[in-house]
């Protein structure tokens, strides 16, 4: 009888032992998350809005995280590559560029999973989050044409690509909607950090008349406002609202709500739920919005607000699909 009780409690001993070893190896392996960006983290715009989704993360769930910024084209893969060998269990390239040499990657790391925000492509452990941009993009060339005085706008797009040129030509037909007869100017700098050249394009627009300044160029487009704010002219911003870095110029900016994408994705690989493919998500899924007008608002005639808004609730509802237009139209 002694030896049996002896036996059980060894056997609960070993028990005890296991159950403590396996809480100790879950809580040692956290989830490893690295993001990729293709500028600083701290450009007021499209880079530090999924800084901030990283963060919540690892402040909700727990995780282990890094990042890498001002991550060129050429380097892209090398620095995906880099995240997988190290374990990271999901790397996220943030924006359309790295979509394609996060698939390459992901085909020599199965066992990770990979993300690519505003890319076009996919396989079985790498997906593109694909953000509803246009919408954003569609209000703010309302906003634009309903405060213009001379009937000039204009919008300067960083690199030439689809997820830009959608939201430029986005832009077009919402101030075409607005004043049929205004003249949309455009121009792609050809980057996302060089904060002169977007003033230079901004502030070349505005001697051609533009009265509204707006951008869809990350850091590149902190520009744009500033040459606004010089001219004393109006701008919308992009990505949050960057109204506090022009106060006197900004009326409007485009929302990304990145953070929900980050934290989405997240969590369908903690939940071991993350597929590839390709999703939408905009204004439905409160992934896209835009900023209120702040001391602007008094200045903008109730009938504009009041059109923008109902615009706003038709994309919303899914009456109204602002076209993705992924061709430049110049």
């Amino acid at each position: 009888m002694f030896s049996k009780l002896v036996t059980r409690m060894a056997m609960g001993i070993t028990v005890a032992l296991l159950c403590t070893s396996q809480m100790a190896l879950a809580q040692a392996k956290k989830l490893k998350v690295a993001l990729i960006l293709s500028g600083p983290a701290n450009d007021q715009g499209w880079n530090a809005v999924a800084l901030d989704g990283l963060k919540k993360a690892e402040a909700k769930y727990g995780i282990e995280t890094t990042y890498a910024e001002n991550v060129s084209v050429a380097d892209s893969e090398g620095a995906f590559m880099d995240y997988a060998a190290q374990g990271y269990d999901l790397v996220i390239g943030h924006g359309f560029q790295f979509g394609d040499p996060a698939v390459k990657v992901a085909a020599r790391f199965p066992n990770a999973k990979f993300m690519a925000i505003e890319a076009a492509s996919q396989s079985k452990n790498m997906a593109s989050y694909v953000i509803a941009c246009e919408q954003a993009g569609y209000l703010m060339g309302m906003v634009a044409a309903s405060v213009s005085k001379t009937g000039k706008v204009s919008i300067v797009g960083g690199v030439e690509q689809p997820s830009i040129i959608k939201v430029v030509e986005a832009y077009k037909l919402g101030a075409k909607a607005v004043n049929p007869k205004a003249t949309v100017m455009t121009a792609y700098i050809g980057s996302f950090t060089d904060v002169n050249l977007g003033k230079e394009a901004a502030l070349a627009m505005a001697d051609r008349g533009a009265d509204v300044l707006s951008h869809i160029a990350n850091q590149a487009g902190t520009g744009v406002l500033k040459a606004a704010e010089g001219r004393k002219l109006m701008a919308t911003g992009d990505s949050f609202d960057q109204n506090f870095i022009a106060p006197g110029a900004v009326v409007c900016s485009t929302i990304y709500n990145v953070p929900t994408l980050v934290m989405i994705a997240v969590e369908k690989v903690q939940k071991g739920t993350f597929q590839g493919g390709i999703f939408n998500l905009g204004m439905k899924e409160g992934v896209v919005d835009i900023a209120p007008y702040h001391d602007f608002d008094a200045s903008i005639p109730a009938p504009a607000k009041a059109r923008i808004a109902s615009v706003k609730q038709q994309i919303l509802t899914g009456k109204f699909k602002v076209p993705v237009i992924t061709t430049a139209t110049h």
